[in-house]
């Protein structure tokens, strides 16, 4: 059964540390205007709000930890889902809720509740919001350092996980350095990879069950990125992970994918599968090319990895009567 809003929901929300992305959205200086007026209208509902700036990867992370062990009862993400990743990742398992005010280009778990685009706007209905215990997905692989044979690494996500095409683009990009281009340079690469990518396969076990795929997607949102809805059916509180397999390694056939995906058609495929999980083992069926994947958009390893639900992970808070956007 989806979860239901906690009793943190009757509470009040008093010390609370908003965490921004300056590079998020569309430039700086509108970004620390933002900023200020989102302050203004929280500490105007009685929050006790103090703001701080990401300043390089896995720095919200360690921001949002170190509030939660601070004794902060609310933290806010303002930036793009990779912001509320790392967000996420900071104040999982812990009883420190998260809000998100949206700030970045796909805000994928923005458009799933339903928030306003505006991250001032956002702010200001923040008071009529209830928290509600929530699930997270958790990819767990190898560590890549050699002196550190046999232990593993996790990261928790949000949103979508990528395993194969998406997150060799990504390798790619981060390679070229060509991240600062953001969403123009990630579609030119796109593009450019699919007449060069090899589609190498890779194995995915489920329940008892394998199937062999060349691109997959996990998905806690009914969205992949923007307006495609990979998971069409997905409720984001629903249990469980969707998965979304595409099977064929033939480069013509992942046009026709594309083009699919792009028109919410690709369910329908045969050599696309929808399976229902709350676990699954993925592998290279062979060594010749590194697979990677990634959480919420960024790149995160290489296989072989887990993938699987962690239930009551996280506090979010939600608009009350809260509906999808379509």
């Amino acid at each position: 059964m989806p979860s239901r809003p906690s009793a943190a929901s009757s509470q009040p929300l008093k010390k609370s540390l908003l965490i921004y992305n300056p590079a998020a959205g569309r430039g700086s200086g509108k970004r620390e205007q933002q900023i200020q007026s989102a302050v203004r209208e929280l500490r105007t509902s009685g929050l006790a709000v103090e703001w701080a700036a990401t300043s390089g990867p896995s720095s919200a992370t360690a921001l949002a930890h170190q509030a939660a062990q601070a004794g902060c009862s609310l933290v806010l993400a303002c930036g793009g889902d990779g912001t509320v990743n790392e967000v996420a990742n900071g104040l999982a398992a812990t009883e420190t809720a998260l809000a998100v005010l949206p700030g970045g280009t796909a805000n994928i778990l923005a458009k799933e509740l339903g928030l306003p685009h505006d991250p001032v706007e956002a702010a200001r209905q923040l008071k009529t919001w209830q928290a509600r215990r929530i699930a997270l997905g958790k990819a767990i692989w190898p560590c890549s350092n050699a002196e550190a044979e046999g232990r593993t690494e996790q990261r928790y996500f949000v949103c979508v996980a990528g395993i194969g095409f998406d997150a060799y683009v990504l390798h790619k990009l981060a390679r070229s350095r060509a991240m600062r281009f953001g969403v123009a340079a990630y579609g030119w690469e796109t593009i450019r990879q699919l007449f060069r990518y090899s589609f190498p396969r890779f194995v995915a076990e489920m329940h008892g069950r394998e199937v062999r795929a060349t691109f997959a997607t996990a998905q806690r949102t009914s969205r992949y990125a923007g307006w495609i809805r990979m998971a069409p059916r997905r409720d984001f509180f629903a249990p469980g992970l969707t998965l979304c397999l595409f099977q064929s390694s033939r480069r013509s056939r992942y046009l026709a994918y594309a083009a699919a995906v792009l028109t919410g058609r690709h369910t329908r495929l045969d050599d696309v599968k929808e399976i229902e999980a709350t676990r699954v083992k993925l592998a290279a069926e062979d060594n010749r090319a590194p697979i990677f994947f990634e959480l919420d958009g960024e790149l995160t390893g290489r296989l072989p990895a887990t993938i699987e639900l962690v239930p009551d992970a996280l506090t979010l808070l939600i608009p009350i009567g809260l509906r999808r956007v379509p």
